[in-house]
């Protein structure tokens, strides 16, 4: 065990993408370093947490129900009492990275930051020199995939490293077991759709296309998306408009999605852009056929295109019904392959990474 303490900051939790890799990653960290400290304004998820560490937030629940701004801002306190109260610390930042930086290196502290989203649509110059001077200012960067390593370098000139998102295989295939009745068991094509809504993650380009599908080739399908989000009363009004209702369910966030990829026939992730998406590789574990926008970054490095999934052009509505309706027509051929041939999930191992985590903030 290293002596050393990890001071991980993240200051809102929201269970999606991010968070898994985050949960993951810290319970593995306490087998590794004398102390792993979260520094937070996100209570609700306390108990995904090994007991081991030490939870940094407020009580009062105005925190929790907060949005981001108020625990951005909050957690700056939070973040400068722990530092001073915590020997040796290193910062390992989830969220909020700059003013993580900006703390650490105004108290001599050694920073890590965790990039999780691409940056590609950041173009403007200005603002790309600013965040390019404090991401450069932290001791190490860690992106999670090898096209956003690339992308970090050409556009904001930062030597990032690259570890692919942990994959706890075992956990998934057990979870997925449990049983749900959402999904209609006729001859209807059942779609599932996981994510934020909001306009990142693109589900209005998904409920268009299968309106279309719908009208054009009478095609029977239910579509469950999961997520919450600033969208889901537009996406509502649409499919109300669209008279979708009986076709499509916008359910609630789900601790344990995994039924619901293993009940559906096909996984669709329509987002504009990405980091490496937890969920494409939940739905290969789970043996799904799998349709995604070629987006940046993270799912050409998942999907092999034509073989485990289709990649269709980002934000392409054309594109995506046709890639839905070549499904479709040759529905038992890539069910097929998807049960046969999507398992080459081992440069996602949950032990290879973790370690690698472990070794970059050991050297720090």
């Amino acid at each position: 065990m290293i002596n050393r303490n990890i001071i991980i900051f993240i200051p809102s939790i929201e269970g999606y993408g991010v968070e898994k890799n985050l949960f993951i990653i810290s319970n593995y960290l306490t087998k590794k370093f004398k102390s792993v400290k979260i520094v937070t304004l996100s209570n609700k998820y306390k108990k995904r947490f090994n007991s081991k560490i030490n939870f940094i937030s407020f009580k009062n629940p105005f925190f929790d129900k907060g949005g981001r701004l108020i625990k951005y801002f909050f957690s700056i306190f939070l973040l400068i009492k722990i530092i001073f109260q915590t020997q040796k610390p290193i910062i390992f930042s989830f969220q909020s990275n700059v003013l993580a930086i900006l703390i650490s290196k105004l108290f001599n502290k050694k920073i890590v930051i965790r990039l999780n989203s691409s940056i590609y649509d950041q173009k403007k110059y200005i603002f790309n020199k600013f965040i390019s001077f404090f991401y450069n200012l932290s001791d190490k960067v860690i992106v999670n995939s090898v096209d956003f390593k690339r992308e970090v370098k050409k556009i904001l000139n930062v030597n990032a490293i690259q570890i692919y998102n942990p994959l706890n295989i075992k956990d998934i295939k057990i979870k997925s077991k449990k049983k749900i009745t959402l999904f209609k068991k006729n001859n209807y094509l059942k779609i599932i759709n996981i994510g934020r809504l909001v306009e990142q993650k693109n589900q209005i380009l998904l409920i268009k296309a299968l309106n279309i599908i719908k009208e054009k080739y009478k095609i029977k399908f239910q579509l469950i998306i999961i997520g919450e989000g600033d969208l889901k009363t537009n996406l509502l009004n649409y499919v109300k408009k669209k008279q979708l209702k009986k076709e499509i369910q916008i359910l609630k966030f789900r601790k344990n999605p995994f039924p619901f990829i293993r009940s559906s026939d096909i996984f669709i992730l329509t987002s504009i852009f990405e980091g490496l998406p937890n969920v494409l590789l939940e739905a290969k574990v789970l043996k799904k056929f799998i349709i995604s926008s070629d987006c940046k970054t993270g799912p050409n490095e998942i999907i092999k295109n034509g073989e485990t999934g289709f990649l269709f052009k980002n934000n392409c509505l054309d594109d995506l019904i046709s890639k839905l309706m070549k499904y479709i027509k040759n529905k038992k051929k890539y069910d097929k392959i998807a049960k046969f041939k999507n398992t080459n999930l081992d440069k996602f191992s949950i032990s290879k990474n973790l370690n690698l985590y472990f070794e970059v903030l050991k050297n720090v």
